[in-house]
């Protein structure tokens, strides 16, 4: 059976999504609903259209500019069993694997077991970007995130230590 994603748009080479050449995935479907959202076209559940995950794997592995990937949205994690597929297979072939959501860490982390692909998810990304836009704390002057609220995570060594560890650029 074809494996199925909804997406709003892929950013087939960005540099601005997390560090290196990059290829972004821009998931269909957010609940959280930010004030001053860059992106909210995104939020309806229905909208974007549907591509095969296949191929998409496929094209990233084809094209060899590219150091990481990139999971953005709306929400992956709305969509979690879907993209940990995808971060799977991008993690065998050694790409680099951030994710952003409105989610915060801890959430991500205390709902894994009740969520599907939440737990796959999570173990096979690198960095996290989470929480929700805050448009009171938006900055123009961050790198990689929107609002000073957003944290950027390394996921590997925050799940080793038990607590969280905050990447700086």
């Amino acid at each position: 059976m074809e494996k199925n994603i909804r997406l709003s748009g892929i950013a087939y080479e960005s540099l601005v999504n997390g560090p290196g050449m990059r290829r972004v995935f821009f998931a269909q479907g957010c609940r959280h609903n930010c004030e001053g959202c860059f992106n909210p076209d995104t939020h309806d559940f229905n909208g974007g259209e549907l591509r095969n995950i296949e191929k998409l794997i496929e094209d990233v592995l084809d094209n060899p500019m590219l150091r990481g990937i990139t999971f953005s949205g709306g929400d992956p994690w709305e969509q979690a069993e879907e993209f940990a597929y995808m971060a799977k297979a991008f993690k065998k072939n050694n790409l680099n694997i951030w994710c952003y959501t409105g989610y915060t860490f801890e959430y991500i982390l205390k709902h894994k077991k009740e969520r599907n692909g939440w737990q796959e998810l999570i173990t096979n990304i690198d960095v996290l970007v989470d929480g929700k836009f805050d448009i009171n704390k938006k900055d123009e002057n961050l790198k990689y995130r929107g609002s000073s609220n957003q944290r950027i995570i390394d996921v590997k060594k925050s799940l080793e230590s038990d607590m969280i560890v905050i990447m700086e650029y």
